[in-house]
């Protein structure tokens, strides 16, 4: 199950650990997940769930679901698509509803750690790291924190280049970026990252931190900027819960991060940008993709990457839908149909697919809960993905001390992303009074920069749509 021959990405062998799942061993490579670990040997199933004990495996491979839960050295309910293997670890496949280990101990507390920070940055995405980088350069000391093992977000998933001009970074792949803004943010004096950490609540005058299966941490921050990116939407069909059914960031996650095959051949779900280069990305790490399906009458994605994906043979399939997926614990094949213009099946365009894999692109919703349990307003905004917050343009929200950025201020692209990191991390140093000076002619120059990316028709709902949740 291991990527081969990719065109683009290398997979050094590293050094073998050795965990136990279900009394049996099993090998992991050093940095590897729990998830990814056993999909390389084949392990789709990784639970049952709580009530009609379906069989669950991984979805989206951030921590944003519960569909990788699993016991965990005697602890339960451990998201296993981010935690990493460790040298004698005992992983079990939960069933149903998990008992809490009867030895455990609460915590007292005296053993919270409680600390300050000037700058406190949830989220180590693109938004997240420009944010962190602009406070530190500033002078302000910065905590970054991120529930995943490693830094990046999505930049560390995407071989793709990226669009635009040359000063957004066009031409460069979203691998190289990701690099150079995780080396910058770990060579930085005024950075201390904290990864496999969780914020858990944001309080009055403190954030409540969990460092996976170590200890609690009680921060308190001058300012915090919420970077949280975006969870997978998922739609209805038979059988969209099996092993098998896949987040496109879940597969990405497998594939180009840690070398690993989700499957042998696949059925993508979704013709816009990301479903477009899930498929192409599948297709250069060796997978079989049958079909793109497409609810649209057009492709929503740009026409290069559809170009990419036909040369290969791959149909788009628009006015296609997915009727149910087939299989009883696990992914088998699909069953797809053909719709008219009022949404009704044309009963003689159904057809089978024999795959294993599907893929869903359906969109991206932001990952706001955090801003809400800090008590920042909310807005409903269909166009910018759900539920966002009321802000200004400089990514302050209605709470005075917290800010937000990239995808959980609305979905867009990595580019606006990291300009809306770079806005919020010199804001907060302004207020803070460590700016160096630079940071309103960063914030001017972002917005800038900004106003010509979302230029053009394409964007017309977009704009509205930020300008409708902006403060004044």
């Amino acid at each position: 199950m291991r990527v081969k021959d990719h065109p683009v990405l290398s997979f050094p062998e590293r050094e073998e650990i050795t965990f136990t799942y279900q009394g049996k061993e099993v090998t992991a490579r050093q940095g590897e997940t729990i998830a990814a670990a056993l999909h390389n040997h084949g392990v789709l199933e990784l639970s049952k769930s709580g009530d009609k004990l379906r069989p669950r495996g991984l979805f989206c491979s951030i921590g944003k679901c519960s569909s990788c839960l699993m016991t965990v050295d005697g602890v339960p309910n451990v998201r296993t698509c981010i935690t990493l293997a460790q040298e004698g670890m005992v992983v079990e496949k939960q069933e149903g509803f998990p008992d809490l280990p009867r030895e455990a101990e609460p915590l007292e507390p005296s053993s919270t750690e409680t600390r300050e920070t000037d700058v406190l940055v949830i989220g180590g995405g693109p938004a997240g790291l420009k944010a962190s980088l602009t406070a530190a350069d500033a002078g302000g000391d910065v905590t970054l924190v991120d529930e995943n093992p490693f830094l990046g977000g999505q930049l560390i998933k995407q071989t793709h280049k990226f669009f635009g001009s040359s000063d957004l970074d066009a031409g460069t792949r979203g691998i190289a970026i990701g690099d150079d803004l995780v080396g910058a943010v770990k060579a930085h004096e005024n950075i201390e990252e904290m990864t496999g950490t969780s914020a858990v609540g944001v309080y009055k005058e403190a954030v409540g931190l969990y460092k996976n299966m170590e200890k609690f941490v009680k921060l308190n921050p001058g300012k915090l900027i919420v970077a949280t990116g975006a969870t997978e939407k998922m739609i209805p069909f038979p059988n969209n819960d099996l092993p098998g059914v896949y987040g496109a960031g879940g597969i990405q996650t497998l594939m180009n991060v840690h070398g690993v095959k989700p499957g042998k051949s696949a059925v993508i779900v979704g013709a816009g940008n990301v479903g477009l280069i899930v498929t192409y990305q599948l297709l250069q790490a060796g997978v079989d993709v049958q079909a793109v399906v497409e609810v649209a009458p057009e492709i929503g994605g740009y026409f290069v990457h559809a170009a990419k994906i036909r040369r290969f043979g791959v149909p788009i399939l628009t006015c296609h839908t997915v009727l149910e997926v087939v299989g009883e614990e696990r992914v088998e094949g699909v069953r797809i149909g053909e719709i008219d213009e009022n949404s009704e099946l044309l009963q003689e365009s159904t057809q089978y697919l024999d795959v294993g894999i599907v893929g869903l692109s359906v969109g991206l919703s932001p990952s706001y809960k955090l801003l809400a349990h800090a008590g920042c307003e909310l807005q409903l905004n269909p166009v910018l993905g759900g539920y966002v917050p009321i802000r200004d343009q400089r990514m302050r929200t209605t709470r005075d001390d917290v800010y937000v950025a990239g995808d959980a201020s609305g979905i867009e692209e990595a580019t606006s992303a990291m300009l809306e990191g770079t806005i919020a991390g010199a804001d907060a140093a302004i207020e803070l009074g460590v700016g160096g000076g630079r940071e309103e002619e960063k914030i001017d120059d972002c917005l800038n920069k900004l106003k010509d990316l979302r230029a053009g028709p394409y964007y017309r709902e977009l704009r509205k749509s930020i300008q409708g949740v902006e403060i004044g």
